[in-house]
């Protein structure tokens, strides 16, 4: 039987934000909704509702039977339903389909709003859906708290909608042109359920290692933040500089500001390159570092007593027109402020004067390396070292304590469905953020939840390489892969040789660059030398490269070996012969392959094969699996891993029937915590 299920449930409230998990002590299944696809036949049935009676609570035994004799079980987000009922203790291992999932997959890496209701108005299916939760949550009331009636005509029309989409994505599926989707469509699913079933097991928290690891950021953050102030004034002077202002940042930055804020940016629509600096020069002032002094009108307070006719005070004071409230005045010097860069091209534009993301920050770092520029050097990697900071704390540190249960475990929650390309991404917190490497501190967090326990991480080895070796059969790659050659080293020796020491830790960060589109534009001169010897080098990467631009064009898609299709509807050949949207061309199919197709085929085979110990999956990063290990399974999980790297190939040429003839390999990895681990 196919059936249709949907599930409602209570939620928490906890400092402003709600929880709807099924880790949450206090949260509880309220009510669930099954149709039946080949009878029609359709059940509501209430949990723990406060109009629930004696009758309502036997529906689990009536839940159970109707889930023992489906064999399909179809929903909206089944990582979230199927998450709710293994939690309540009832039992379903069979297959499923998720029609958000399909949906997805079928956009082929288009972006489109994927919740139920967007989904049914993109296909005008017949739907009509009111905010009832929404509105009562407003109120303050808990989903057991809502009238069931209402309650159940909400869940009514999802278990209808998601059979009608279901009916539709399946159709698809079904046609010519998406008949290559069909394998990644299978993989995708069970891969939903190993997901599931991770982010169920959780990962133990170690509170009093997070705990340093927020004071050790916060200590940096203080540090870079005095110095970048300091440095600011020495080259500011007087004038204030709010350090979160991108705006305030550009100034000091470019030492140029907009005249007329409201035009500046439609200026340069007309502008060519040939006419960009001009039209800099021209709309923008240049800046001079200032002398603060206090304010004779207000005397330093911003604000000033307005007399009323008769000569009283008005009781409450007005903001100083002479200094705007600043409490001082600035006069300008004739010495220039700021660090003096030109923006090379209006890409750089932004409606604050010029960007000063990471991007930027990266090209003018390799400007004042080929310059020599050392004062700039060391403001701009503060700069950028304050913003990855930043994002740590709020992102990860904090994430994690939001996130983290009473239990002290983590339940990660990976999703399938928001990148363009197949590869996870995460919420609450988003742990495919993580930087790539092991120095990362937010890694010592993590640890095994059982005493004398270890964390392995099965980690691939060059997997983007390894997958562009194989999809552009490049005969240089092939090689270097088959006799171990160490292409990081090379990398190193490369930039090194042009003129920029480096070693071959920071050379990781250029090397498989290239294959996802990176350029040398913005680098230094000696890692733009790096960037041309790849293209030099690979060859067979390079063609396969332009294979892609012209399949896209032709096509206005690009269809990877394991099926699966990437979209590029308005792609087009530009008069000079480049192709648009290039850049995610060379990308979507390596990164695609790698972490979308082939990561999620080992995690269904690692997942089976832990099924009968104690030992579980905690985690996914990447090309990485986290391995909460049990101290009595250790040398059972790293002989799994072993097993696994004999038929990693075979696993490939099972799912996607496609002969991978370049070797994909897993490194073990051990340790006390996720970080302190070390190669088996």
């Amino acid at each position: 039987m196919r059936r249709v299920l949907d599930v409602e449930n209570s939620i928490t409230l906890r400092d402003g934000k709600i929880f709807n998990d099924p880790y949450e002590p206090a949260n509880t299944l309220t009510e669930v909704g099954v149709l039946c696809l080949d009878t029609g036949e359709k059940r509501l049935l209430p949990f723990d509702h406060k109009e629930a009676t004696e009758q309502h609570k036997s529906n689990a035994c009536v839940l159970q039977r109707m889930l023992n004799n489906t064999t399909l079980l179809i929903g909206h987000n089944l990582q979230y339903d199927l998450a709710w009922l293994w939690a309540n203790d009832f039992k379903y291992d069979g297959d499923i389909y998720d029609t958000m999932l399909a949906e997805y997959l079928l956009l082929r890496g288009q972006k489109q709003p994927l919740s139920l209701e967007q989904c049914a108005i993109r296909r005008e299916l017949q739907y009509q859906k009111d905010d009832t939760l929404k509105t009562y949550y407003k109120k303050g009331y808990n989903t057991n708290e809502i009238p069931l009636d209402e309650l159940s005509h909400y869940l009514d029309l999802d278990l209808l909608t998601t059979g009608e989409l279901y009916k539709a994505t399946e159709a698809d599926f079904s046609t010519p042109s998406s008949a290559s989707l069909r394998a990644v469509k299978d993989v995708t699913f069970r891969t939903c359920k190993v997901l599931t079933r991770m982010s169920m097991a959780g990962i133990r928290v170690d509170r009093d290692a997070l705990e340093h690891v927020r004071t050790t950021f916060e200590r940096e953050r203080k540090e870079i933040l005095d110095r970048l102030q300091a440095t600011t004034r020495e080259l500011m002077g007087g004038t204030p500089i709010n350090l979160n202002s991108p705006e305030q940042m550009s100034w000091v930055i470019f030492s140029i500001k907009p005249n007329n804020k409201k035009e500046w940016v439609d200026i340069f629509d007309y502008v060519d390159d040939k006419g960009f600096r001009d039209a800099v020069r021209k709309n923008s002032k240049m800046l001079f570092k200032t002398v603060a002094s206090t304010c004779p009108k207000c005397s330093g307070y911003g604000r000033v007593h307005k007399k009323r006719k008769d000569g009283t005070l008005y009781k409450i004071p007005n903001k100083c027109t002479d200094c705007d409230g600043r409490g001082f005045l600035l006069t300008a010097t004739n010495e220039m402020a700021g660090l003096g860069f030109f923006p090379p091209s209006k890409k750089w534009v932004s409606a604050n004067g010029f960007g000063v993301g990471k991007t930027n920050l990266d090209a003018l770092i390799a400007t004042a390396k080929n310059n020599n520029m050392e004062k700039a050097i060391g403001f701009l990697q503060d700069l950028k070292r304050l913003s990855a900071i930043s994002s740590y704390l709020s992102s990860f540190v904090d994430g994690i304590i939001t996130n983290c249960k009473r239990s002290s475990k983590l339940h990660i929650n990976l999703t399938q469905h928001i990148t363009s390309t197949g590869r996870f991404s995460g919420r609450n917190p988003n742990m495919q953020n993580m930087p790539r490497g092991g120095t990362f501190p937010i890694k010592r967090v993590f640890i095994s939840r059982w005493e004398g326990g270890k964390i392995i991480e099965a980690d691939f080895a060059q997997l983007e390489f390894r997958t562009a070796a194989f999809l552009a059969q490049d005969k240089t790659a092939m090689q270097e892969i088959d006799t171990g050659f160490d292409v990081h080293s090379y990398t190193a020796k490369v930039i090194s040789d042009a003129g920029q020491p480096t070693g071959r830790q920071d050379a990781k960060a250029h090397t498989f660059a290239p294959l996802f589109g990176a350029t040398g534009y913005g680098r230094s001169k000696a890692e733009a030398a790096y960037y041309k010897q790849f293209v030099e080098k690979y060859k067979g990467i390079a063609k396969w490269h332009s294979r892609l631009g012209d399949e896209a064009v032709s096509e206005g898609k690009i269809t990877n070996v394991s099926g699966r299709q990437y979209a590029f509807p308005d792609v087009h050949r530009r008069e000079n012969g480049s192709v648009s949207h290039f850049t995610m061309i060379k990308n979507y199919p390596v990164q695609g392959f790698a972490t979308g197709d082939v990561v999620p085929v080992v995690l269904i085979e690692l997942d089976r094969l832990l099924e009968p110990m104690q030992s579980c999956l905690v985690n996914s990063v990447h090309d990485s699996m986290v391995i909460d290990t049990h101290p009595d399974e250790i040398d059972d999980v790293l002989g799994i891993i072993d097993l696994l790297n004999t038929n990693l190939n075979d696993m490939i040429k099972k799912e996607y029937e496609i002969d991978m003839n370049v070797p994909l390999l897993l490194e073990s990895k051990i340790g006390d915590n996720w970080l302190d681990t070390k190669d088996v």
